[in-house]
């Protein structure tokens, strides 16, 4: 045999006897796993606002669309939230919510008091939808209520009021005469009577949430009969507007209203409505979500506060208002603790008597020191 073939035979023996090692010890390893693909990423929780107003109006609406900002940025891309402005407070609020929930929403926040018949039809008809309402005091098995207890922030703007008049009368603007609104005007007066005992309080009713001309008018009659410092319970600025431009004082109300009267602002009694949104949301993502009593938060929990104090507001006032936010936070001090008297005299609460949730929910008179009735049409 030549010498190099028998080097090309050696040399492909030597290859065969490789391959079949190779094999040999291949047979003998385990297969390796293919990679798990990766689980589809979960539906963004889809989640709508109805708001009675413009989110512009830098009231209500502005503070309920300040929380769902904040609600997007605790949750990042877990959530998808859209908005529908001006929805009435009539039949059309049904068909609002209809839509909402057909759109494929499955938590929906309807942010005003006319809303809670409407959204009663609907939440039957959508078991797999949470309906959320606030201030409103009916629920359904997917439907609960929320509420801030705007009152202690009236409160509080009544001892800054208090010790700022000059005429010993303070006035508000009304929107509509519900136990809330009522409520909010009386501890206004309650507040300035705790400094200033002399106070009375002057109101006139708009009839509506959002109504800048009758707030502009309603606040220039109130000026016009006397008072000189004013409060509002609708949902624009106009009210402290009219005060720049008249010349008297006034507060802003659910938000930080300074920059539209800056040498009339008080104060603003500012509503942040993002914790109870995020917790809300959270229930809805943890499948923790259930009807249950009412939500009803305030300085306690966040949810209200008196900022933007004005430069010329003494000291005894800010002092007393440091020491009634503390009390509120900590439980040692109540607003409604009696004594407190209405409109006839007679003790609405008597001597160290204090009101209950029900009681505050059912407010439908006016305390000493508030002048006029209460209207008796209520929507």
């Amino acid at each position: 045999m030549n010498l190099n073939k028998r080097f090309v035979l050696k040399a492909t023996t030597l290859s065969a006897i490789a391959l079949v090692a190779v094999a040999v010890v291949g047979c003998g390893k385990k297969e390796e796993a293919a990679p798990v693909a990766a689980a589809p990423k979960a539906d963004p929780l889809k989640i709508a606002f109805a708001y009675v107003g413009p989110v512009g109006d830098g009231g209500w609406t502005f503070a309920h669309d300040n929380a769902r900002k904040a609600l997007e940025k605790e949750f990042g891309d877990k959530i998808k939230t859209s908005i529908v402005e001006n929805v009435p407070e009539s039949a059309d609020a049904e068909r609002v919510m209809r839509d909402l929930a057909g759109q494929g929403n499955k938590l929906v926040f309807g942010t005003t008091f006319g809303y809670m018949d409407p959204m009663l039809k609907v939440a039957p008809d959508f078991k797999d939808v949470k309906f959320e309402h606030a201030t409103g005091y009916k629920s359904a098995d997917n439907l609960r209520t929320y509420d801030s207890r705007t009152y202690e922030g009236a409160y509080m703007a009544g001892v800054i009021a208090g010790k700022m008049t000059k005429t010993n009368t303070l006035g508000v603007v009304g929107s509509i005469p519900i136990p809330e609104v009522i409520r909010n005007i009386n501890s206004f007066t309650l507040g300035a009577q705790s400094v200033n005992p002399k106070v009375k309080t002057k109101v006139v009713w708009v009839g509506e949430w959002f109504a800048p001309p009758k707030e502009t008018e309603a606040a220039t009659s109130l000026i016009n009969g006397g008072a000189d410092v004013l409060m509002q319970n609708t949902d624009s600025p106009a009210v402290l507007q009219t005060a720049e431009k008249l010349g008297k004082r006034a507060f802003g109300w659910d938000s930080d209203m300074t920059a539209y009267g800056p040498k009339a602002h008080l104060g603003s009694a500012v509503i942040n409505w993002a914790p109870y949104y995020i917790k809300a949301t959270k229930d809805a993502l943890d499948g923790k979500w259930a009807t249950g009593p009412n939500t009803w938060w305030g300085v306690k929990e966040g949810a209200i506060d008196m900022v933007s104090l004005a430069a010329d507001v003494p000291a005894d006032a800010k002092a007393k208002l440091d020491e009634v936010k503390a009390g509120l936070k900590d439980g040692s001090f109540t607003i409604w603790k009696g004594p407190i008297k209405g409109q006839d005299g007679k003790d609405v609460l008597k001597k160290d008597e204090v009101a209950d949730d029900k009681f505050m929910s059912g407010i439908t008179f006016y305390v000493k020191g508030v002048e006029g009735k209460v209207p008796s049409g209520k929507k």
